[in-house]
């Protein structure tokens, strides 16, 4: 019996001692990944065009036709401002984002706004064939992140001033003042059901205390309250602690959505959208974003596979794995060191440590964003 816990015991060092021989080779090697997924992402993903204007590519590898998403734009401005903070992009490139944004922004019954067109589609030869009206919440909260942070990395050059006047516009056509959150585009008008549809990766703690301190206006305080409160809610409807892609919002609650309500079969499952909450949560100090951050990781940490997607009682979706769920993860994880996910670090690691994908704008993407951001 003693011979058995002093094997137990090496076994227990040995492990212990790669963990942390792998914390040091993260410290050790983080500027040289930085600086290679970026250029990996740069080269793969980004499209130069005429008029100083960039997009990114979210059918790179798909097909001949380019595909350019207010999401896409979104990742794209604040993955440059982070890499513009490690010398690795100018604001040159950025600036060819904020042309890109400015160039394409919707009009909403006929009427001009800052909100960009959630999707347009170009030509082999680089011709805009088709751009696809109404908007999408997500990407237009990302591009007001971004350039928030670029007035603070290059001051002078009137992004604030863009992300004042986008944040007014979210909060005119995005916002629903009777559930008093955020609704998924300018097309889900408050008062029919779609006005009360919830994106659960639009839950974005850190970037609306950004935004009220941009503004002052107290409703960005009232929104990340709520919006907090339900995605809580929705973690502790199943001992998973997982959340949906898309829930309706009810007067003190939120429910789960069907299939096929908004993009899918698995638009009540953990699946593309909510797979995203751990990186949007991460650095947040709320106590309803920790909360429900913790009951993510130690769902994950649980899971021997880090698999492409679960229904919320913890099925998985598929027996594959998808950078798109494993980077957010890892930025989770990252950001509770010292909290009993060593063995969860080391899984969820392994995305950041492979070349990104050429085929895969959304995980290629998430994991750049992730890697600059650690």
């Amino acid at each position: 019996m003693r011979l058995n816990r002093y094997f137990w015991w090496i076994i227990g060092a040995i492990v212990l001692g790669y963990l942390a021989i792998m914390v040091y080779v993260r410290v050790d090697n983080e500027p040289q990944i930085q600086a290679s997924r970026y250029q990996q992402w740069r080269s793969h993903y980004v499209v130069k065009l005429p008029h100083h204007q960039a997009l990114v590519n979210a059918n790179a590898g798909q097909g001949r036709t380019r595909i350019a998403l207010s999401e896409g734009q979104g990742y794209g401005m604040l993955i440059t401002v982070a890499a513009a903070q490690r010398g690795l992009a100018t604001r040159a490139d950025f600036q060819r984002f904020v042309n890109y944004y400015l160039a394409h922004r919707d009009r909403h019954q006929g009427q001009a706004t800052a909100l960009m067109a959630w999707r347009q589609y170009y030509s082999p030869t680089g011709q805009l064939v088709k751009q696809n009206s109404h908007s999408a919440t997500d990407g237009d909260l990302m591009i007001a992140q971004a350039l928030l942070q670029a007035e603070r990395q290059w001051p002078g050059h009137g992004y604030q001033r863009l992300a004042k006047r986008l944040l007014m516009a979210i909060l005119r056509f995005e916002y629903n003042p009777t559930t008093h959150a955020l609704t998924v585009g300018n097309w889900a008008r408050p008062r029919t059901a779609a006005g009360r549809l919830f994106r659960t990766s639009d839950v974005m703690p850190t970037a609306f205390d950004e935004f009220y301190r941009a503004t002052g206006d107290s409703r960005w305080h009232q929104i990340k309250h709520t919006m907090l409160k339900r995605l809580n809610q929705l973690s502790h409807q199943h001992a998973s602690g997982l959340v949906p892609d898309f829930a309706y919002l009810t007067t003190h609650g939120a429910t789960p959505v069907k299939p096929q309500t908004v993009e899918g079969n698995h638009d009540g499952h953990y699946a593309g959208n909510a797979c995203r909450v751990p990186l949007m949560l991460a650095k947040s100090q709320d106590p309803l974003a920790v909360d429900t951050e913790q009951r993510l990781l130690r769902f994950f940490d649980h899971q021997a596979t880090l698999w492409a997607g679960y229904t919320l009682t913890g099925r998985p979706l598929h027996h594959y794995q998808a950078a798109s769920v494993t980077a957010p993860i890892f930025a989770a994880v990252s950001a509770h060191k010292n909290e009993g996910y060593d063995a969860l670090f080391v899984r969820s690691r392994s995305v950041v440590e492979r070349p990104l994908p050429t085929n895969s704008y959304y995980g290629a993407t998430l994991t750049t964003l992730v890697v600059l951001w650690q």
